[in-house]
């Protein structure tokens, strides 16, 4: 039932479903309960519902498919030359590789890589026998695994309550309010420190082992810098409660014969506290990490100052080493706040039947509408630099006027294969206080042929509005993995690298630049634009629904789409902002170079800024198809349906100076070619057996223009074809009583090969494995 949809609601429906999945603990419940009832002789009625659903927490490490660790390593086959071919990959993807130069207890550099022992004693990490930058296979490396989560924990609280009330024969007040509470626990990366300056010991540390200090006396050092996750110290856990609540009032009947109306106002709130746990203090650690013994031997903070503001000494010599009482004094709890708000104030009135024409009649709608938008956060006000990112407060609102109209035409009908012809025609005026007036307007064509075959077709102009995080988005501090493109070992692994070249070189980078600073993180700024411009779409679509009378039961219907959305809004990604700098044909005078500062000196790069842009173009066409079959089969009916999306073109136009150049994305991670949606219900009596069977198309990792510049870049090139299929029986008792027991992903399909089904073009993937769940649901 769709409570908020449906206008009456009498009687009481209860649902509850408990699941496990077969090779974790992974497991969801879910109940819902509603009850509704007409009221003065069913001159209204109220009704009121109340859902629970919660998960627990899902670790890319509680299963043996995700919890390997995988890097791309360099392709060191004996005398290989590349040839740009497939077969010979520059890097291939390699199981049980990872950083050797950081873990959880500890790697620096001193006569070669060392690692500390859980003692604090110090012995050599073994690199094993491949080797790349700063990673290595089957070695002493670190698996990141440990710290992806494959399924947040949350649990979800919704209570709904509706009305409608006959205050005449023609008119009646309804209402609707909500309220939804959700809890949501996400765990992320420790603090790190890799090649930081702030992690370096000094050589009088009273934890370091005497052995060690010996090392460093011999090799003439008096500090060492510690590459160190500091998993030991907490996990970076955010705690996530966001609360929102809506209020509709509204007021609904017949101004006079065939004139009806709809007029409304609604209000809706979310508010979020957002908590970190874990956050480490910067001058709190500095201070903790310096201990030194005092007088009476000891092991204390150096500074005096920090003493006396209760500094613990911290042990980073090992796993495990650091006390309770220095991870309490380098952590803190921070709370950050923030509000989204939306108010709306609207009415229209409609007529079906506004004038008669020889083929039917007209029907006009026309209406009005005000939509206030508000956002704000607000940060915690700590006085002390944390590792978790500095996050601006974003406080913007917007409003917007509008004005539309729709108009229904019956232009033709009952004539040879004219059955109806409908035109259909609507237009939008919206003011807004951000971007200023806008017009829209769509107009439609519906051609019923005869009783078995209609055509259909729609041709439209709209916009949209950049948001408010889009415009008011304050700055940000974040951390991006990137890899410089500069670098000569990138740019001797394309084919056609002349572009980048020319325009790494206009950069000012030496043509020998090969540094691996960017094996750490480099420092990032997120933000919204002020100067965006809102998005220009222009849309059609054609199609067409066939019924064979020969065939009861069968429907068909095939649709195409095509969209071009000018001035599209998008955030870039930091590696695809660095390559797009590069690959401008037009030089470096762009959007995207103009985000990137580097060191005048080193070259490296030292900040990218990543915040909403206007690109040139994007374009989008399909295909859409919707078969649906139904038929007796023994004593029973058997239902089927196909659904299936084919995209034929995908295209991103990045540069406004350049509308020639773009990315080519249909058949790429997240936007497979094809996609399509099997099922199968099959009803005997109080018996019903459903089958769904979902396919995704296999989709490559590069576009074609990536491989224009590099046609063998790794040897993870595509995630296959992928199939998943689900099943459910159940049984509806004669006295209300149901109970369904289904299986999801029956087969225990695998995620593609090279993801862990959490990314942005990979998330479509199941990442839970086969999934047992029981339902019992009540009707009264």
């Amino acid at each position: 039932m769709n409570f908020i949809l449906k206008k009456n609601i009498t009687g009481l429906d209860f649902n509850a479903s408990i699941g496990t999945a077969d090779d974790s603990d992974f497991s969801k419940k879910r109940a819902s309960f509603s009850y509704g009832t007409d009221i003065d002789n069913g001159r209204g009625n109220i009704a009121f519902s109340a859902e629970y659903s919660g998960q627990n927490n899902l670790s890319a490490m509680d299963r043996d498919q995700t919890s390997i660790a995988y890097a791309s390593m360099a392709n060191n086959t004996p005398g290989r030359i590349d040839d740009n071919n497939p077969n010979n990959p520059d890097k291939i993807y390699t199981a049980n590789s990872g950083y050797y130069a950081i873990a959880n207890d500890g790697r620096f550099n001193l006569n070669g890589w060392k690692k500390f022992n859980s003692d604090g004693s110090v012995s050599d990490v073994n690199l094993g026998s491949n080797v790349y930058n700063y990673y290595c296979t089957d070695c002493d490396s670190i698996n990141l695994n440990q710290f992806n989560e494959l399924q947040p924990e949350f649990k979800r609280y919704n209570f709904n309550f509706k009305g409608n009330y006959d205050i005449t024969e023609s008119d009646s007040v309804y209402f609707e309010t909500k309220y939804v509470r959700s809890d949501a626990t996400n765990n992320f990366q420790p603090a790190f420190f890799f090649f930081d300056p702030v992690n370096t010991v000094s050589i009088d540390n009273a934890f370091m082992d005497p052995a060690l200090r010996k090392m460093m006396q011999d090799a003439g050092k008096t500090s060492l810098t510690i590459n160190r996750f500091m998993t030991d110290t907490g996990l970076r856990v955010e705690n996530d409660t966001r609360e929102t609540q809506r209020y509709v009032l509204g007021m609904e009947g017949t101004i006079a014969s065939e004139w009806n109306y709809d007029v409304y106002a609604v209000y809706g709130q979310t508010d979020l506290k957002r908590e970190n746990e874990n956050n480490l203090i910067y001058d709190n650690y500095i201070n903790a990490l310096d201990a030194v013994k005092d007088e009476n031997g000891n092991i204390v903070c150096r500074s005096e100052a920090a003493q006396a503001d209760g500094c613990v000494p911290i042990n980073i010599f090992g796993e495990g080493a650091p006390s309770q009482a220095a991870i309490d004094y380098i952590n803190v709890n921070l709370t950050g706040t923030s509000v989204i708000k939306q108010t709306v104030v609207g009415g229209n009135i409609t007529n079906s039947g506004l004038y008669e024409l020889p083929a039917g009649y007209v029907g006009f709608s026309t209406g009005v509408e005000y939509r206030k938008e508000e956002s704000a956060i607000h940060e915690p006000d700590y006085p002390k630099e944390t590792f978790f990112n500095s996050l601006g407060e974003d406080h913007g609102s917007f409003n917007v006027k509008e004005v539309y109209a729709e108009l229904s035409i019956p232009l033709l009908a009952d004539l040879p294969l004219i059955r109806q012809l409908d035109l259909d025609l609507a237009a939008r005026y919206a003011d807004y206080s951000s971007i200023g007036s806008a017009t829209t307007w769509k107009t439609g064509l519906n051609w019923e042929i005869s009783d078995e075959l209609r055509m259909r077709g729609t041709y439209s102009k709209a916009i949209r509005a950049p948001n408010i995080s889009e415009l008011y988005g304050a700055s940000s501090e974040t951390y991006f993995g990137v890899d410089d493109s500069c670098k000569l070992d990138n740019l001797n692994n394309l084919a056609n690298s002349s572009t980048r070249r020319k325009n790494c070189a206009a950069l000012g980078i030496p043509g020998d630049f090969n540094s691996n600073y960017d094996a750490a993180s480099i420092k990032g700024e997120l933000s919204g634009n002020h100067e965006l411009d809102p998005e220009k779409s222009t849309s059609y679509t054609l199609g067409a629904v066939f019924q064979p009378t020969a065939i009861s039961g069968l429907s068909l219907s095939v649709d195409y789409w095509n969209i071009k959305i000018d001035d599209a809004i998008s955030n870039i990604g930091a590696q695809d902002i660095i390559n797009k700098c590069l690959d401008s044909e037009n030089g470096i005078n762009n959007q995207y170079c103009a985000l990137i500062t580097r060191d005048p000196n080193t070259h490296e790069i030292t900040l990218i800024q990543s915040h909403s842009l206007n690109l040139a173009k994007l374009e989008a066409s399909g295909v859409d198809f919707d078969l649906g079959y139904d038929m007796d089969l023994g004593k029973g009916t058997l239902s089927s349906s196909l659904i299936a999306t084919k995209l034929i073109r995908n295209r991103s136009y990045d540069f406004q100076d350049d509308p020639t150049n773009y990315q080519d994305y249909a058949g790429t991670s997240g936007t497979p070619e094809w996609q399509a949606n099997v099922d199968l219900r099959y009803t005997l009596d109080n018996w019903q057996a459903k089958w769904r069977t979902r396919y995704i198309d296999s989709v490559d990792l590069y576009t074609p223009q990536d491989l224009e510049r590099n046609a063998n870049p790794n040897s993870l090139m595509d995630y296959g074809s992928y199939f998943i299929s689900d099943m459910s029986v159940g049984y509806q008792f004669d006295n209300g009583l149901g109970l369904k027991f289904g299986i999801d992903n029956v087969f225990d399909r695998d995620l593609p090969f090279g993801t862990i089904g959490t990314g942005t073009g990979s998330a479509m993937y199941d990442n839970v494995g086969r999934y047992y769940y029981t339902t019992v649901s009540f009707k009264l």
